[in-house]
């Protein structure tokens, strides 16, 4: 689930899965993606209706060198673009020099609404702990500095969809260049950018081998999300967002004047689980840390974990950020590394 505003800036059980079928239709999903695929509302997601329209295939138009601002020495980072259903879309990749050629387990981090790549990536702090877990990062920016996470239209995004087909199209062309292991693809974001994530898990279940929310739920109402299959999730949420509270946003107020109509969104916990419930999970175990609550969805028959963790005291914030949030989001949990506990969970999940 997303703000309406610019983003602020434990080691988990491991949820697995290893069915033979999945892994082949992955594999099947992945060919398809590469040769045939192309190509932002508050707090939206994604419902079970019929697959967009795929993009007559994706070509990367242009990708800079190594970015002086890479964090360490050993990081390489180039802002690259690709075309998509006509369009150029830009993102922002970091890897590690130190990884060595040959695919990567590949994170997509999706920033906040009114934020871009460099904000989250900066909020985040998700580089560095990538770089300890071989991971490549890919951050990439939305077009109006929102994501399209629902599938209702309106005025300034006629086509809901598009989003989708660019992420789809993403995967597909840093899978072709052999950067990317299709199997190890993960999905990430804060507030709007977490529901972004929420919806990819949700609507392309065999693309996705983990999603990761902080501070945003799924969408109900016009643009309702309905997960489809069984995905490995983990929300991270503030138990005093003000900006999204934890239980959900039934009856958003109006927009500002040109922009988005913000959409209603669940609580955390109804996003959990309804995840919890595509992946057949059982009762949930709830259990009091130390600075926040988790509650655990055991797996299902598939073996995908759904995992909600609330922090007292927080805001719509990154907990275990070092950058201060904007006035009026809260405060910042340090019970936990949002970052780390994030990939922590993801990195087991494979497809």
């Amino acid at each position: 689930m997303s703000s309406n505003f610019a983003n602020p800036s434990a080691s988990l059980p491991s949820p697995h899965r290893s069915h033979r079928s999945r892994r082949t239709r992955r594999a099947a999903r992945t060919a398809a993606l590469a040769l045939g695929l192309a190509l932002t509302a508050t707090l939206t997601g994604c419902t079970a209706g019929p697959r967009p329209p795929a993009a007559a295939g994706p070509t990367v138009s242009g990708r800079a060198s190594a970015s002086a601002s890479a964090p360490t020495a050993a990081a390489a980072d180039s802002r690259e673009r690709l075309t998509v259903d006509g369009g150029t879309r830009e993102y922002l990749v970091h890897r590690s020099a130190a990884d060595g050629a040959g695919p990567r387990p590949l994170l997509i981090a999706f920033h906040g609404r009114g934020a871009d790549a460099e904000n989250l990536r900066k909020q985040s702090g998700l580089d560095r702990a990538a770089e300890a877990r071989g991971m490549l990062v890919v951050y990439p920016e939305a077009v109006g500095k929102a994501w399209g996470a629902g599938t209702a239209p309106s005025a300034q995004r006629p086509d809901p969809d598009a989003d989708v087909r660019f992420t789809e199209a993403l995967v597909a062309e840093l899978v072709r260049t052999g950067r990317a292991d299709p199997h190890r693809v993960y999905v990430a974001g804060f507030s709007n950018g977490g529901s972004m994530a929420l919806r990819m898990a949700a609507q392309r279940p065999d693309l996705v081998a983990g999603a990761a929310s902080v501070s945003g739920e799924l969408p109900t109402g016009a643009a309702a999300v309905k997960p489809t299959g069984p995905v490995p999730v983990l929300i991270v949420y503030g138990a005093e967002d003000p900006v999204r509270p934890l239980a959900g946003l039934p009856s958003p107020g109006p927009a500002g004047p040109g922009e988005e109509p913000i959409t209603a969104t669940m609580s955390a916990r109804a996003s959990a689980e309804a995840f919890a419930a595509a992946g057949g999970a059982g009762d949930p175990a709830e259990e009091g840390k130390p600075g926040y609550d988790s509650v655990t969805w055991r797996p299902g028959p598939a073996g995908a974990t759904v995992r909600l963790l609330v922090m007292h005291g927080a805001g719509h914030t990154w907990p275990g950020s070092a950058v201060p949030p904007p006035a009026g989001f809260g405060p910042v949990s340090t019970a936990l590394d949002a970052s780390s506990t994030v990939l922590d969970f993801l990195s087991a999940g494979r497809r």
